[in-house]
């Protein structure tokens, strides 16, 4: 028989079809049999979002960990859970501002620190949508943290989706962007999903613990980064929060999480006066407790627990 010729054009199809499968089989192999998943509309999000009514950012304080709620009209979003033991802080806090369930979750990464009361939420509170960014196979976390996290999606059969670069949710009238990770990476803080939140004129960036070599791919890609509000890198480490990225950013305010007194020395003096060079108004959870930023799409106005 003879043998079959393709064009060029053929062998670069063969070849995205054969990538796509691969991705499908891994994701389905990493997020485990019986999940339902959801996919969101993709495409870049406006550099201004219609505003209807206000939003609001919740910056919990857990301490040296991560949670945010963010709400806007009967919406609410959280990304992060905290630490193992925060559970009850977390949920009372959502109980005192009306949050009865949670219309979408991210998981910025694995790490303790930022899903550590996730099964334990996941369990009291019913969740629509869950999204996060599978570790590449061979770097699969096995932790305790983790594994309880997929038993509770699994146990309340919440919808799970891997998280996409220009993956677009809408939070009420306001949209998420999800911008990273834009390739797979070893290190787990570097699989954090980074997402921009848009309202009006006005934007939030969210982080995780994403290092300098993500935030690279994110100034290569030339994808929007500037935010009025910037959710500082991995607790004010710096590890991440380059010159570089914090210059495009151009944050007028920082939210650091970070615990008082904490062994890691969160935040680094380097980044707090990069921070300052910049004219960013600073808040931390050591100095602040809870931040909220509250706006109506044009004024942004921030409110405290303390300091």
């Amino acid at each position: 028989m003879a043998k079959r010729r393709y064009t060029k054009k053929q062998k670069q199809l063969i070849s995205l079809l054969t990538a796509v499968v691969v991705l499908v089989c891994f994701l389905v192999e990493t997020v485990g049999p019986g999940w339902r998943r959801l996919t969101a509309s993709v495409g870049l999000a406006p550099e201004t979002v219609t505003a209807e009514g206000e939003l609001e950012v919740h910056f919990i304080d857990v301490g040296n960990a991560d949670c945010t709620l963010v709400r806007q009209g009967d919406f609410a979003l959280l990304i992060d859970a905290g630490e193992r033991g925060d559970d009850d802080a977390i949920l009372d806090y959502l109980n005192r501002h009306g949050v009865t369930d949670l219309d979408l979750v991210v998981a910025t990464h694995a790490h303790a620190d930022h899903i550590g009361a996730m099964a334990k939420v996941i369990r009291a509170l019913p969740v629509a949508r869950f999204v996060f960014a599978p570790m590449p196979a061979a770097h699969t976390p096995t932790t305790a943290t983790y594994v309880s996290m997929l038993e509770a999606l699994d146990e309340k059969q919440v919808a799970v989706e891997a998280a996409q670069p220009n993956a677009v949710y809408e939070v009420g009238s306001a949209r998420l962007q999800i911008l990273a990770p834009l390739q797979e990476r070893e290190d787990t803080n570097d699989m954090s999903v980074v997402s921009r939140l848009t309202f009006g004129e006005r934007a939030f960036l969210f982080t995780g613990d994403a290092g300098v070599a993500v935030e690279d791919d994110l100034l290569y890609s030339g994808c929007t980064l500037q935010a009025d509000v910037l959710k500082v890198g991995h607790h004010g480490s710096t590890t991440s929060n380059s010159a570089a990225f914090l210059s495009r950013v151009s944050p007028a305010y920082a939210f650091i999480p970070c615990g008082e007194g904490n062994s890691y020395g969160h935040p680094h003096e380097e980044v707090l006066a990069s921070l300052q060079r910049r004219q960013s108004k600073i808040y931390r959870s050591d100095v602040h407790g809870d931040v909220v930023f509250v706006t109506d799409g044009t004024e942004l106005t921030v409110q405290t627990e303390k300091g």
